[in-house]
């Protein structure tokens, strides 16, 4: 399916700005939808003079009249002269007799789209398709809810909707028409209320009718004085700008959003749209507490493996045997390079790494094997490993520390050389090709050292992967790990 973008750029007429435009109001179309209890359909101009259906909107509360997706389809023969004349005249159309879709009778009205500051330019078309097959005696919220979709409608026609002082990017719980709705004249007196919207008030303490009220003074009186709100709830609950903001009163939440209603630049009104959103937000606080204690732990894992780090140092200084003090110093690396990465997963909230990042730490460890007498080893990073999942970056990070000492403490014993780790990752394999100048493998076999089980059994029993060595004696040796990567997502 293509995107709005794609479809809009596709016809070659519309900048960027425009494009932006069509998307912030795209992103009203269900709240356009419910409203007027009928499909919203979006058309823009094609090369050959034709409309081109670029989004569709179904109502949540009523039939739909398109069961199948229209997006990307022309424009269909008994509405191209509405469409085209609401795109000619700036002028919002309405069909003069009931139009039949698949002997269904409708009701279309064309809607032109004008952005605001665009002299007046018109850039596409909304058209509703209003199903009269269920016509029945319209309900009180029926009627409100058409008046305030008329209402949008003409702003759109003015370049007044969408508003470009909105926020992007709400939080999850933004209240939808049916959720609760409430329509405010210009002093903020509610002039009607759905019941939902009465119910999210009866839950945070208002047990009176809402209609006749100032919502601004119903809100000062059930919101507690001590309880810290946020500062555009005063401006929000009077219709005044179009923001969102939640509320709170005794244990329940309420996610309010306003649109402020103008004619010509006169505000005239405003459109309250109200949720209660008290589990959502439970739910969101469950998640942080959750992220926050497992921040904690690898915190508390971090500083015990250093701990376990420091009492093998101190164990391997006191030892007077030269194999004992070596098998102690290789497993207080091995336990500082696990440590890396619980360090670097306490750091953020999610449950990844860079694993770029703790390579380089774990290089700094290596650099202390570099350092020993008669050695003089530098180590060379090329490419980028790119973010792992802690699954991954943990026995990879062993692996690479026990591969890359081994380059330096054997392959270049009392020598000078360069040990080069060039990383390649695409989106089906990570490559790690760990490279030395070193003496090579004598008689060109692997030792079965503990180092090396340790490092086959983290590649091939936990990564899946596969690790190969090549080199012969005196020629230096080069050591290629490969991971297949189809389990991360890209």
């Amino acid at each position: 399916m293509s995107t709005l973008s794609d479809l809009v750029h596709a016809q070659g007429r519309l900048n960027d700005a425009d494009v932006e435009w069509l998307h912030r109001l795209a992103g009203d179309g269900q709240l356009l939808a419910d409203l007027a209890s009928a499909d919203i359909v979006m058309w823009i101009e094609s090369a050959d003079g034709s409309f081109t259906a670029v989004t569709h909107s179904r109502p949540s509360g009523a039939a739909t009249l398109f069961y199948r997706d229209i997006v990307g389809e022309k424009v269909r023969p008994q509405w191209r002269t509405q469409v085209q004349s609401a795109f000619e005249t700036a002028g919002i159309v309405d069909s003069s007799s009931p139009d039949w879709f698949e002997e269904t009778p409708t009701r279309v009205r064309a809607v032109p789209i004008v952005p605001k500051d665009g002299g007046g330019e018109v850039i596409g078309v909304i058209t509703r398709h209003t199903n009269l097959g269920e016509a029945r005696m319209p309900s009180r919220q029926q009627i409100s809810f058409d008046e305030c979709a008329n209402d949008l409608f003409r702003m759109i026609a003015s370049g007044e909707f969408p508003d470009l002082s909105a926020p992007t990017a709400p939080r999850r719980g933004a209240p939808r028409a049916s959720d609760g709705l409430i329509r405010l004249d210009v002093d903020g007196i509610t002039t009607f209320a759905s019941p939902n919207a009465l119910s999210a008030f009866n839950r945070m303490g208002f047990d009176d009718e809402l209609e006749g009220e100032s919502l601004a003074e119903v809100t000062t009186r059930i919101v507690p004085p001590s309880r810290q709100v946020d500062e555009s709830l005063p401006v929000v609950v009077t219709g005044r700008a179009p923001w969102r903001t939640d509320m709170e009163a005794r244990g329940v939440t309420v996610s309010v959003r306003a649109i402020p209603l103008k004619d010509h630049g006169t505000r005239i009104g405003a459109i309250v749209l109200c949720r209660d959103v008290s589990e959502l937000r439970h739910q969101e606080q469950e998640l942080i507490t959750k992220d926050a204690t497992i921040r904690e732990i690898h915190h508390r894992v971090k500083n015990n493996l250093q701990t376990v780090a420091s009492l093998l140092r101190i164990q391997a200084r006191r030892t007077r045997s030269d194999d004992a003090r070596e098998a102690l110093t290789q497993a207080m690396r091995r336990v500082e390079s696990i440590a890396v990465v619980h360090d670097t997963l306490a750091s953020g909230l999610a449950q990844t790494v860079d694993f770029d990042e703790v390579f380089d730490r774990v290089l700094k460890l290596v650099a202390e094997v570099a350092a020993a007498p008669n050695t003089r080893a530098r180590t060379q990073l090329e490419g980028r490993f790119g973010v792992l999942p802690s699954e991954y970056a943990t026995p990879l990070a062993l692996a690479l520390t026990e591969v890359v000492t081994n380059a330096v403490e054997h392959g270049l014993a009392g020598q000078e050389g360069i040990v080069r780790i060039e990383a390649t990752r695409t989106s089906e394999l990570l490559t790690v090709t760990v490279t030395d100048t070193g003496h090579g493998l004598a008689e060109g076999r692997v030792g079965q050292g503990l180092g090396t089980q340790i490092v086959r059994t983290l590649i091939q029993g936990e990564l899946s992967g596969t690790i190969d060595w090549k080199g012969a004696e005196g020629e230096g040796t080069q050591v290629t790990i490969a991971i297949p990567m189809r389990w991360i997502a890209p």
